[in-house]
């Protein structure tokens, strides 16, 4: 019997080499698979659905879900974690030492629906007290011109969000004083630019970060896996399999973490930096599956409706395929 051939569309993470190199596969799948970088997958699998199972943003995939139009079921295998403290940065000549400071700022960030941006506007509310309501939004290209929202958003009044000019980019605006800071998942390639007065607002980021964990317990969600949702309906069995593979993969990359005598990163120090890892957020702190991530699904449900993404709440069993719930102990 032939296999379901489907393509496949993810980061080349060690959590997913395991699935290109051929040491895991999806059972009944021969696989086409497509290492990419997220804004490219994200921009193809929604604008034209080139892959048949892709590395979808998570805020995206919520938004869709809540409209009803979500063109993929969900898989919760978690490719892309992290905090985002280090994501804010700021013109220091305005007067900006704290979060606080930002209340009345104009901010530049790539996408308002961006799940990395969604994470810190939630985490300047609750640590705060800044809402997204407090900042003037101006979206647009981090580096290149013209970039949009990847699904069409509509946001209540009180959120001020406008296109920069089509010619333009965040970085340049940012080091011209056309903003006064921007966010997103990559730093503006004008911070560290002799004579540029841009800095972090968390210059000890990882600090604050850590500090964040230890308070709020939140270890952001950034990516999950998608099925198209048509693929899904005509083989109900591929979500499982699919998240099986995810799961052996993320097992193999987390095993080599722990080999002294082969570091499987080019870091002196990865082993130790292993340990201090799960000292601080537990053994499977890069979690898999929803049980072990109610608190940051009941966080990001929450931060997309304050910030004006959904009108209400999306249960995180609505934006994931059954059978990839609970899996099969033995």
């Amino acid at each position: 019997m032939s296999k379901l051939t489907v393509s496949l569309a993810v980061a080349p993470y060690d959590r997913t080499r395991a699935l290109f190199d051929g040491r895991v596969s999806i059972d009944g799948v021969e696989v086409v698979a497509s290492a990419l970088e997220p804004e490219e997958m994200f921009f193809r699998a929604y604008r034209y659905g080139d892959f048949d199972i892709t590395e979808l943003s998570l805020s995206t995939h919520l938004l869709t879900t809540a409209r009803g139009d979500a063109p993929f079921v969900g898989v919760p295998a978690f490719l892309s974690r992290s905090f985002r403290h280090a994501s804010i940065f700021i013109r220091s000549d305005r007067g900006i030492r704290t979060p606080q400071d930002l209340k009345g700022k104009t901010i530049g960030l790539p996408e308002y629906q961006q799940t990395a941006n969604v994470w810190v506007r939630g985490m300047l509310k609750d640590e705060y007290g800044v809402e997204a309501s407090d900042i003037q939004w101006r979206g647009g290209g981090m580096e290149e011109p013209g970039r949009a929202e990847r699904t069409p958003i509509t946001l209540p009044p009180s959120i001020d969000l406008q296109r920069i000019p089509p010619d333009k980019t965040l970085s340049q605006m940012l080091a011209a004083g056309e903003l006064d800071a921007v966010m997103g998942p990559r730093p503006p390639s004008c911070f560290g630019r002799p004579g540029v007065p841009v800095a972090r607002l968390f210059p000890d980021y990882r600090a604050a970060e850590e500090a964040y964990f230890k308070k709020a317990r939140l270890f952001p969600i950034m990516h999950i896996v998608g099925i198209r949702k048509q693929l899904h309906e005509q083989h109900p069995w591929l979500a499982a399999n699919v998240y099986k593979a995810f799961l052996k993969a993320k097992e193999l990359a987390m095993a080599e973490l722990q080999h002294a005598g082969r570091l499987s990163v080019t870091l002196p120090w990865a082993v130790a930096e292993y340990q201090a890892t799960k000292a601080l957020m537990g053994d499977d702190y890069w979690s898999y599956g929803i049980a072990a991530n109610k608190r940051e699904f009941e966080a990001l449900g929450r931060y997309a409706v304050e910030q004006g993404l959904a009108r209400q709440t999306v249960r995180p069993e609505q934006l994931f395929a059954p059978s990839t719930l609970e899996v099969a102990r033995f």
